[in-house]
């Protein structure tokens, strides 16, 4: 075992799948193994991260009392202090809220539009049909890749993503906005803690189908994968399948026929914002997999119609824009709060639709 023990990254998309959990423990339920060791029956008696030093290559002592600071480290399944003292049968483990990757991450020299950087992370803001992860068949072009070349980790064409445990988090390839990025182990496993204890500050602004009742709601309601579409997720009302989720929303602007909002993650779901708002009856607008790219409300007439294809044609994809994330620093602990300004697309879209329900404004 190499020292590229910490990847650190999202399963794909605004929030990531972490499977299905069958636990009862929510953090059992989300955290994955990705690597253990299995004491031999004459090895003796010792601290855990005495072990865990002499027996992987390349990893100093020093990083793995992080690990085990950070609570990645667990003895027999349980979470293990640094003084822990492990004999002959005991299984170590290292686990992290994300499963590993193992595909091949090759530098290209791709623009990044970089808003902050420092010698422990940075933070992007990423365009809307810009693939995160390869994968899925995009296995060049992405924000990976990007970053593989922007910070000089991967080298060459036998280079593994093992060492590209940058990425903290993700968002959807069509969903544009907000993306922090760790440069060192300790900012990865710092990040990934707050991200995974729901500490980090994220705000979206969607635009939705229909006239929300409220200015500002909750919705809360389990998230997982759709038995009968592999390729969406839904709402369990009942609980008893995915898994916990809430976002909250305020309104920011009506017209009648769509309003926009602003929404606050209080967990992180796969695809959580759009799942969560077509369940309420308000999917996001022009959002293809969750039943947005259609009519859904307003007249019949053919004039409508023709305004609706238009929106479309400025906003060819889900209404979302991660506007705002805020985090504490891994190093100084001071808290960072970063905003982006809406896309052309979207901002052509609001305004587009506040001409056509006030033409004389």
């Amino acid at each position: 075992m190499t020292d590229r023990i910490f990847d650190i990254d999202e399963e794909l998309t605004d929030e990531p799948d972490y499977g299905d959990g069958t636990d009862i423990d929510d953090e059992q339920r989300e955290m994955f193994e990705h690597f253990r060791l299995e004491l031999d029956k004459g090895q003796a008696a010792m601290r855990v991260d005495k072990y865990m030093a002499t027996h992987l290559e390349n990893t100093s002592r020093n990083r793995i009392q992080l690990a085990i600071k950070k609570e990645y480290v667990k003895v027999n399944g349980r979470t293990a202090k640094a003084n822990c003292i492990v004999r002959p049968g005991d299984v170590i483990s290292f686990v992290m809220p994300y499963q590993r990757r193992g595909l091949e991450i090759l530098p290209e020299n791709i623009p990044l539009d970089i808003v902050y950087e420092d010698e422990d992370l940075l933070v992007l803001d990423k365009k809307a049909g810009m693939v995160v992860h390869p994968g899925h068949g995009h296995f060049s072009g992405t924000l990976v890749n990007a970053l593989a070349y922007h910070l000089g980790i991967s080298q060459g064409p036998d280079a593994e993503d093992e060492r590209m445990g940058v990425l903290v988090h993700r968002i959807d390839k069509d969903t544009s906005g907000l993306l922090v990025v760790a440069k060192n182990d300790e900012a990865q496993l710092d990040l990934a803690r707050q991200f995974f204890v729901h500490s980090i500050d994220r705000r979206y602004v969607a635009v939705v189908w229909g006239n929300l009742k409220e200015d500002e709601g909750t919705i809360t309601g389990n998230i997982g994968r759709d038995p009968n579409d592999r390729m969406r997720f839904k709402v369990f009302p009942e609980g008893d399948c995915g898994k916990h989720a809430v976002t909250h929303y305020r309104v920011l602007e009506r017209f009648g026929f769509v309003t926009v909002v602003e929404c606050r993650l209080e967990t992180g779901r796969t695809h959580q914002i759009r799942v969560h708002f077509n369940y309420i009856g308000h999917p996001l607008f022009n959002d293809n997999r969750y039943d947005g790219s259609e009519i859904r409300k307003g007249t019949i007439y053919a004039k409508y119609r023709q305004f609706i294809e238009n929106c479309f044609r400025i906003m060819p994809r889900q209404a979302l824009h991660a506007r705002t994330l805020g985090f504490i620093h891994p190093r100084t602990k001071e808290h960072l709060i970063f905003d982006s300004p809406l896309p052309d697309d979207m901002s052509a879209l609001i305004d587009k639709w506040r001409h056509y329900v006030r033409p004389d404004a």
